[in-house]
């Protein structure tokens, strides 16, 4: 079981790195579930993005889809709910508002 905080290393030019604004972040985790890297590669080539990964790049932490193809489409490993404050929102939940208002 993963339990507790986690480094992440966002690569550029993606949705988690505008969002995060920083290259490397720290992320807390509960949770028993991984990322299945032998679809990796399939699942890259689909369009699913690998955005976010522990410094060794094995463990997948962020997926994103291009924003041309969906307006806000973002997941991680982690839960971000555990270090969002009513005062300092989550990355994450930033995002998701901005994203929903700016649809209209």
């Amino acid at each position: 079981m993963r339990l507790g905080t986690y480094p992440c290393i966002i690569k550029d030019g993606t949705l988690a790195k505008q969002l995060y604004g920083a290259e490397k972040i720290s992320e807390r985790h509960r949770h028993r579930y991984e990322y299945n890297n032998d679809y990796r590669e399939i699942l890259e080539k689909s369009g699913l993005k690998v955005s976010g990964t522990s410094p060794d790049g094995l463990l997948v932490e962020i997926v994103e889809i291009d924003q041309k193809e969906h307006p806000y489409f973002i997941a991680g490993q982690f839960h971000p709910e555990l270090k969002s404050r009513p005062n300092k929102p989550a990355p994450l939940f930033v995002g998701l508002i901005k994203a929903a208002k700016d649809l209209k």
